[in-house]
């Protein structure tokens, strides 16, 4: 489980989720029981999970999972203790057996479970502004700051020596020590996950978690989205500037430094000592190494490797693109 906060519905008997996808194959499987659905890497035994891109093949060879969505192109890739469960939409499908496994994880309507925290057992113990709600299931550790109008909905907990800006939202989210998070900002509410079907826009359960580790800076009006299967984690001593967004599933490593208006999509995991100047992107499912650079206002769209310095749209090693565009500089002289 990647969340202690959505409660697992399972487990459900495979006929029982094989009916959910309108799979016909009751006779080719026993009457097993499946306890909760993990993507490739972190699923186990008894587990069920999903694989809808080659770009996953080597992950997917070695995953535990005893079950696995997926398609008729992908299905031979699968591990011998994996068994395909053939559909044509696999996230759609991913998609259902998900809010079927955590029911309560696919809206993020308002925290009705909010009170103002001077009816709560931290009105003594932290300093805090006007009109600050509490929700369930919320800690919060010693010499903490709330300010003003700030809700920490349902699913929260915060370390020691924090400070919580004004205006800001926080759920299902883990702070830890000595972090700041400035105004404006909203984190733990879910990723933009949807799949367009039959003129719908079929949202997406979102289970995973946001975790900013300890030392951590988050600059004013900045987001970031909680896992849709796996936690979106900020690593020790990663400063944000404002108007960041992180979407769902992103790892960002350690000591790094991220500027205003940068915006890194889905599941793209950075290293450690990363810089990113302002208004890059990052497209999703990318991987930047460790100690990479990237210059403002460059568009990343493929795998960084370690120690590189990048410029550009689309980005590319830095002396590469200066050298390419060397007419620019001497136009503008």
């Amino acid at each position: 489980m990647v969340n202690p906060f959505f409660k697992n519905e399972g487990p459900f008997k495979i006929y029982e989720i094989l009916n959910t996808l309108n799979i016909d194959q009751h006779n080719t499987f026993e009457n097993e029981k499946v306890f909760d659905i993990k993507d490739l890497f972190s699923s186990n035994e008894k587990d069920i999970t999903f694989f809808h891109t080659k770009k996953y093949n080597e992950i997917a060879r070695k995953t535990k999972a005893s079950f696995c969505i997926t398609n008729e192109n992908l299905k031979n890739d699968l591990p011998k203790n994996c068994k395909p469960l053939v559909v044509d939409n696999v996230l759609l499908s991913t998609s259902k057996i998900t809010a079927k496994f955590y029911p309560k994880s696919v809206n993020d309507n308002f925290d009705n479970t909010a009170i103002d925290i001077s009816k709560t057992k931290f009105k003594d113990k932290i300093q805090f502004g006007k009109n600050v709600l509490i929700g369930d299931n919320v800690l919060i550790g010693s010499n903490c700051l709330i300010g003003h109008n700030t809700i920490i909905e349902k699913n929260v907990s915060i370390g020691d020596n924090c400070s919580i800006g004004s205006n800001v939202i926080i759920r299902n989210t883990l702070i830890k020590n000595n972090v700041s998070v400035l105004d404006n900002c909203v984190i733990g509410k879910h990723g933009f996950g949807f799949f367009p079907f039959k003129n719908n826009n079929v949202r997406y359960p979102h289970i995973g978690a946001v975790i900013i580790e300890d030392n951590c800076e988050i600059g004013c009006g900045s987001t970031i989205d909680r896992g849709s299967m796996s936690n979106t984690v900020i690593g020790q001593n990663t400063f944000f500037d404002n108007q960041i967004h992180v979407a769902h599933n992103v790892k960002i490593g350690k000591n790094s430094i991220i500027a205003g208006q940068v915006g890194i999509a889905g599941s793209s995991i950075l290293g450690d000592n990363v810089r990113i100047g302002g208004q890059a992107g990052i497209s999703g499912h990318l991987k930047i190494g460790n100690n990479v650079e990237i210059a403002g206002g460059s568009g990343v769209i493929k795998d960084i490797p370690d120690n590189s310095k990048v410029m550009g749209y689309p980005a590319k090693n830095i002396r590469e693109f200066l050298k390419e565009n060397k007419w620019y500089t001497k136009l503008q002289l």
